[in-house]
């Protein structure tokens, strides 16, 4: 019988974890391997320490978003960790950004491409996601593993593919 093995992380400084998390990244099929969840988890464990937007708080507004069939704004996202949009607004986005590491979590954890649900303001009701905004979101999926032909169906498919998860959450209760 095969165990497995796991690292312990909490001795690495946080550039060797971006490096180990890069490495997984170059290499084919790294982005599935257990050690990478893990090395995700701990990026985000250490990112939480230096922001004041909550993950986990994130992570349960996402839940709920895909439970009641809807999206929601950045600044709803900002809203669930108790923090104004204009303090929340540089911590959001990017590729060292909030969303990005509530991404890493989702795919550690094996849920559905949570922030899919996330999208401007004015494009809450209509579901979409545009313009840098896309642009972001395609570049963390890639990141992930992710194989992206077509960016706005991609980002259809991982929408519809949340809701589907919220509707069977919320049936199971």
């Amino acid at each position: 019988m095969k165990t497995e093995v796991t690292m312990n992380l909490t001795d690495k400084t946080t550039d060797s974890i971006n490096q180990m998390i890069a490495n997984h990244e170059d290499r084919a099929g790294g982005t599935a391997l257990p050690l990478y969840k893990e090395l995700l988890e701990e990026r985000a464990r250490r990112s939480q320490a230096s922001q004041r937007l909550n993950l986990d708080r994130t992570l349960e507004h996402l839940k709920e978003a895909a439970v009641d069939q809807k999206c929601t704004s950045y600044g709803n996202v900002a809203k669930a960790s108790g923090v104004a949009w204009t303090q929340a607004r540089r911590q959001m986005d990017g590729a060292n950004g909030h969303l990005n590491r509530v991404a890493d979590l989702c795919h550690a954890r094996g849920l559905p491409f949570l922030t899919a649900l996330c999208v401007n303001q004015d494009d809450i009701l209509t579901g979409e996601l545009k313009g840098e905004a896309l642009g972001g979101f395609v570049a963390c999926a890639r990141r992930l593993g992710f194989l992206v032909t077509d960016e706005e169906a991609f980002h259809r498919e991982q929408r519809d593919a949340c809701w589907r998860w919220g509707l069977n959450a919320a049936q199971s209760g």
